[in-house]
């Protein structure tokens, strides 16, 4: 089936992969990414790419009428690390971006939008374990407070216009394809690269924080999943909780190890530890399961695997 779908933050940590399987999926042609910047060059040369700034409605606009596109995916974002250096940059890329898209939608000149949410949202108030789908979220970062705040934009632009958005609250991500992108859970990919390059790690949060995690395969999968869905299916216009597996510093270190035995991992939490300490350890992600079917591939000593097997041919 063929569609016109525009990715916006298509160079990012989450675009860049994004962009590749939608345009394995539906055709090279027929994914446009764009950026603020250039991307990679397999990303560059694989089909049309628009050089675009995510916070200018007029100009993403122009791309949408010229390519006559039916879906974006919105993944340009300031992530919660780099975020609290830069509150008031993080604010209006994050949500100007999201406002633009929404009111293309509004005036149907889109279909359909996807746009992330993350567990940023939550807060120290928010039940740790098991987090459930409706409860309190009290978020604490600028990055979670306008994930938050998207949230309630996207369910009312839905009850208000019809706009069929769809979202998910992405845990920390794991890739090998690309480096990461600012994020207070980064160092889940940091890590695999220090063991290979110097056998050990110094590790910017206290062993035992536990986070949810995903790896990137199972985050891609969910996304379009997610958006090839019935509109029928999808109950919540907020966002999804999702979730694959939770572990902390220690045990990806053990991970590791039993691969690389020398691997050694040392500690020096810095500001992004009172970043983590107000997320949840797990994630109840139960009703994406029964609305779409959702179900992750991935665990943690399956994640170690690729992760190193990748990284060492790359």
């Amino acid at each position: 089936m063929q569609k016109s779908i525009l990715i916006i933050g298509a160079c990012g940590q989450i675009g860049t992969e994004l962009t590749m399987a939608l345009r394995e999926k539906y055709g090279n042609q027929s994914v446009i990414a764009s950026d603020i910047r250039e991307g990679s060059t397999v990303l560059m040369q694989s089909g049309p790419f628009e050089l675009m700034d995510a916070t200018d409605y007029n100009a993403i606009e122009d791309v949408v009428m010229h390519y006559e596109i039916e879906e974006v995916y919105l993944m340009a974002a300031m992530l919660s690390a780099t975020g609290e250096k830069f509150p008031m940059r993080a604010w209006n890329l994050n949500m100007n971006s999201l406002f633009n898209v929404l009111n293309l939608a509004k005036e149907k000149k889109v279909d359909k939008i996807f746009w992330p949410s993350s567990i940023a949202v939550f807060g120290p108030n928010t039940p740790r374990e098991h987090t459930p789908q409706q409860t309190l979220m009290d978020p604490t970062t600028v990055y979670g407070i306008s994930k938050q705040s998207g949230e309630r934009w996207c369910a009312y632009y839905h009850a208000k216009y019809g706009v069929d958005v769809r979202s998910v609250r992405y845990p920390g991500l794991i890739s090998w394809k690309t480096l990461p992108g600012g994020g207070t859970t980064d160092y889940a990919v940091e890590i695999y690269h220090s063991a290979l390059e110097e056998k050990r790690y110094t590790c910017f949060l206290e062993k035992s924080t536990k986070l949810p995690m995903m790896f990137m395969d199972d985050a891609i999968r969910a996304t379009i999943t997610i958006m090839d869905a019935d509109p029928k299916t999808i109950k919540v216009r907020s966002s999804y909780n999702l979730n694959a597996m939770s572990f902390g510093p220690e045990e990806i270190a053990d991970s590791i190890k039993a691969h690389i035995p020398e691997f050694e991992m040392t500690y020096q939490p810095d500001f992004r530890q009172q970043i983590a300490d107000s997320w949840p350890s797990s994630i109840d992600d139960s009703q994406a399961n029964a609305d779409w079917g959702w179900v992750p591939e991935f665990d943690l000593d399956t994640t170690t695997k690729v992760m190193l097997e990748n990284l060492n041919k790359a």
